[in-house]
C-alpha cells in the first residue's frame, strides 16, 4: 500500500485528489494540509511514501517544504512531488535542484496521477515531458561549461549511457525501451550509478549528468 499526503491550501483541490487517488487500491491518503509548515508536521507525523505539495501557499511554500523534508534525516524515504498550476521555468529548476521527484501540473489526467505516484513510490523521479526538456533547456543556457565528473572515469560505457537517459528525467521502463534492456536491469544500473557517485537520488544523479555534460 502507498501512503500519500497533500498539501494544498484549496479544500476542494485536496478532496479532489483524495477521492481521485483512492479508487486505486494500492494507494491510501493518510494525511492532509493547508500549507507547508502544517504539510511538514503531517510527513513527520505519518511518513508517507509520497507527498504532492502545491508550490504556491501561505505560511510556507511548497519548495520551502520539499527542502525543509529533504533536509531531515528521519524523512530520507519521503518522496515529494510538486503538483501544480504554475510552470514557471525558475520554480521548476529550484523544484529539481531541492530534491522533488516530481513537478507536474495539475491538468493531469486522473490516471496519469495515479501512475505518476506509482512510479515515485518505486523510486523514480517523474516531470512531465514537455517540464523536462524545458528544464534541460534552462540548465544548457547557463554560463558554465560542462565540468565532467572525475568519477564518471569509474563508469563502463553503459552506466554512462543509463546517467545520460537519467539526466533526461526519464523512467527506468523508458531507459530500458532507449538502450533495449529490461527495466529491472535499467534499476540495477541506477542503483549502482547512486553508489559509485555516492548520489542520494536520481535527481543528484540527474545534477551530475547535466554538468558533466551528457545530456547535451
Amino acid at each position: 500500500m502507498i501512503r500519500v499526503a497533500l498539501v494544498d491550501d484549496q479544500d476542494l483541490v485536496r478532496a479532489g485528489l483524495r477521492a481521485l487517488l483512492e479508487t486505486e487500491p494500492g494507494i491510501t491518503v493518510v494525511g492532509e494540509a493547508a500549507d507547508g509548515r502544517a504539510g511538514l508536521s503531517v510527513v513527520r507525523q505519518h511518513r508517507p511514501d509520497v507527498v504532492l505539495v502545491d508550490i504556491r501557499m501561505p505560511v510556507m511554500t511548497g519548495l520551502e517544504a520539499v527542502a525543509a523534508i529533504r533536509a531531515d534525516p528521519a524523512l530520507a524515504a519521503v518522496r515529494t512531488v510538486i503538483l501544480t498550476t504554475f510552470d514557471d521555468d525558475a520554480d521548476i529548476v529550484e523544484a529539481v535542484t531541492l530534491g522533488a521527484a516530481g513537478y507536474l501540473l495539475k491538468d493531469i489526467g486522473a490516471e496519469d496521477l495515479r501512475r505518476a505516484v506509482h512510479t515515485v513510490a518505486a523510486g523514480d523521479n517523474l516531470l512531465s515531458p514537455a517540464i523536462t526538456r524545458r528544464v534541460m533547456d534552462r540548465l544548457a543556457a547557463a554560463p558554465a561549461p560542462p565540468q565532467p565528473d572525475p568519477r564518471l572515469s569509474l563508469l563502463t560505457d553503459r552506466e554512462l549511457a543509463v546517467l545520460a537517459r537519467v539526466g533526461l528525467g526519464e523512467t527506468n521502463d523508458e531507459i530500458g525501451r532507449a538502450l533495449y534492456i529490461s527495466p529491472a536491469t535499467a534499476r540495477t544500473y541506477v542503483s549502482r550509478l547512486l553508489g559509485k557517485l555516492h548520489a542520494r537520488d536520481r535527481t543528484a544523479l540527474a545534477v551530475i549528468a547535466h554538468r558533466s555534460g551528457l545530456t547535451g
